[in-house]
């Protein structure tokens, strides 16, 4: 019988908490009505693409502490 191969010392959990997938998809709805705005404090521009609401989500996430990886590890 062959020997198994270990895939890695990383667990395999959720990269992501529900918490941070809840911000994620307020966000991006936010975005989809127009009222999602970039900067800080939303005195910024309207945001116009999806990967700018879902950028935006995680930080709102990590600012509320949920289960988000560091934005270098991302």
């Amino acid at each position: 019988m062959p020997a198994r191969k270990k895939s890695s010392s990383r667990s395999r959990g959720r990269k992501y908490g529900k918490a941070a997938s809840k911000s994620v998809e307020s966000a991006v709805r936010r975005e989809k009505s127009g009222t999602l705005r970039s900067g800080k404090g939303g005195k910024g521009g309207k945001v116009k693409s999806r990967k700018q609401a879902i950028a935006i989500g995680l930080s709102e996430a990590r600012k509320k502490g949920a289960k988000v990886p560091s934005k270098e590890a991302a």
